[in-house]
């Protein structure tokens, strides 16, 4: 998931950018959820510190703050290097800035052209969207699955275990902060994920590196978040290993 950022200090067109925001994550049913929306880029950096996901970032330059918008950027950059940069300010002149900074800003949009900016910002969330998937597709590092129409990412580390639902050629997929289900089969999964996942039970697939504890006597696998999966005594011995 792609968490959203907004920093601008005029209360008006701080509230203007949050609408747009959630009314294209509403329209085009996107992966992402608004974490931070306020005028303090103090407030804005505190959460990015404590988050580890990559973000999108809209950000006012003159933030009438001791930070400003470039050098809450340049801040931004030290916790999220992948993160997606977008200025948006009455400052055009500024925009060379960014390359002094060395930033990597993905846009730079004018406040001037009022109905530009929704078109902008549309762009660029759907762009950020489709190369935070493809990067991560890359490297192997997570999960994709589309549900009535929705890409869900997940990071490997994310995930706890798979288990087949009760509803006919579903799987429930178990994660640190969500659970989703989707049209899917096991025997597939298996197939498809690497060597962090292991099938201890017809019914479930686990990730290795989310295992807290296990039960020997009770056949059950305690995960690092209180959930539970069960582990049949033929596949016991592969989790010893």
């Amino acid at each position: 998931m792609l968490k959203v950022y907004v920093c601008e200090d005029i209360t008006v067109q701080r509230e203007k950018i949050k609408k747009i925001v959630e009314n294209i994550i509403l329209m085009e049913d996107l992966d992402m959820e608004l974490a931070v929306v306020t005028g303090d880029p103090e407030e804005m950096l505190e959460v990015v510190k404590q988050s580890g996901e990559v973000g999108i970032y809209f950000l006012d330059i003159d933030l009438k703050a001791e930070m400003d918008g470039m050098e809450l950027a340049k801040e931004i950059r030290k916790y999220d290097p992948r993160g997606f940069v977008i200025f948006i300010t009455t400052h055009s002149e500024m925009s060379y800035m960014t390359f002094i900074y060395k930033l990597e800003a993905m846009d730079y949009i004018v406040k001037d052209d009022e109905t530009e900016i929704g078109n902008r910002i549309y762009q660029c969330m759907l762009g950020a969207n489709e190369r935070f998937a493809s990067a991560n597709n890359k490297v192997q590092d997570v999960y994709s699955i589309k549900i009535n129409e929705k890409l869900f990412t997940i990071n490997y580390e994310d995930i706890l275990f798979f288990e087949t639902s009760p509803n006919v050629h579903k799987v429930i997929l178990h994660c640190k902060n969500r659970v989703l289900e989707f049209y899917g089969k096991i025997n597939e999964l298996e197939k498809s994920l690497d060597e962090r996942f292991y099938r201890c039970h017809r019914s479930y697939l686990v990730n290795k590196d989310n295992i807290k504890e296990i039960d020997l006597q009770a056949r059950v696998i305690y995960m690092e978040n209180g959930e539970q999966c069960l582990v049949s005594s033929r596949m016991m011995r592969g989790l010893k290993k």
